[in-house]
């Protein structure tokens, strides 16, 4: 998943970073308001981390302009401020999440992972397809057949990534470009071809246990169940 982190506080935004890369998400970070407004007309994130207190615009107003450009990517308002009227007002315009610092990253990871599911209509931590589980909160991947026991899948950084997200599309095809841009930030290179490898990987463990990673031509991929 990609993500958008707006802090100017340069050393909490390297720790906030560092443990969200290491837990998985390609982080893009900017230190004010105004970047992030010029970023978002380009680019696309599946959710934004925003600090309240940035100089000049502040992450309260900036939610309010994102929301009005038409961005309806999960937001989570970072604040030092723990005054219910300040929640509130966040809430009001347009934030869906509210985080009081300071904080522990494990909150930090578990609030974005339900604003994720949310926006996609998940309801729960383990996303399935078919036999296939996926543990988001413990990050583990297994085959559970129909009266087996389950049976677990080596998966790597990237793999998951992309399994994730095609979990989270199903039953809709997974776009190609938005693939890309989950798996890696401005600060790391990605070919396009190398989605292909990863899908490749994927089908070699996915398809012995009945589901197919189905190519849509210009578009994306899509899971289905292979016939038995």
């Amino acid at each position: 998943m990609r993500l958008l982190l707006v802090e100017d506080d340069v050393m909490v935004a390297s720790g906030i970073k560092l443990g969200l890369s290491d837990a998985g998400y390609a982080v893009d970070w900017v230190g004010s308001a105004e970047r992030a407004l010029e970023v978002t007309q380009s680019e696309s994130f599946d959710v934004a981390v925003v600090d309240i207190g940035l100089p000049l615009m502040d992450g309260l107003a900036l939610t309010q302009v994102l929301r009005k450009n038409g961005h309806t990517m999960p937001v989570l308002i970072l604040t030092a401020r723990d005054a219910l009227q300040d929640r509130v007002q966040g809430l009001d315009m347009g934030a869906d999440d509210y985080m009081v610092k300071p904080f522990e990253l494990p909150e930090l990871l578990a609030r974005l992972r339900a604003l994720l599911r949310r926006s996609q209509a998940a309801t729960s931590a383990t996303l399935s397809f078919g036999p296939l589980e996926l543990d988001t909160a413990q990050r583990l991947a297994c085959i559970r057949p129909p009266g087996g026991s389950a049976q677990p899948i080596e998966l790597g950084p990237r793999e998951w990534t992309v399994m994730e997200y095609l979990l989270l599309q199903s039953p809709k095809p997974a776009n190609k470009d938005k693939l890309l841009q989950a798996l890696t930030g401005w600060d790391k290179e990605i070919t396009p071809n190398a989605v292909e490898v990863y899908i490749s990987r994927l089908r070699g463990k996915l398809e012995p246990h009945g589901i197919a990673l189905r190519s849509i031509r210009g578009f994306g991929y899509r899971l289905e169940l292979l016939a038995p």
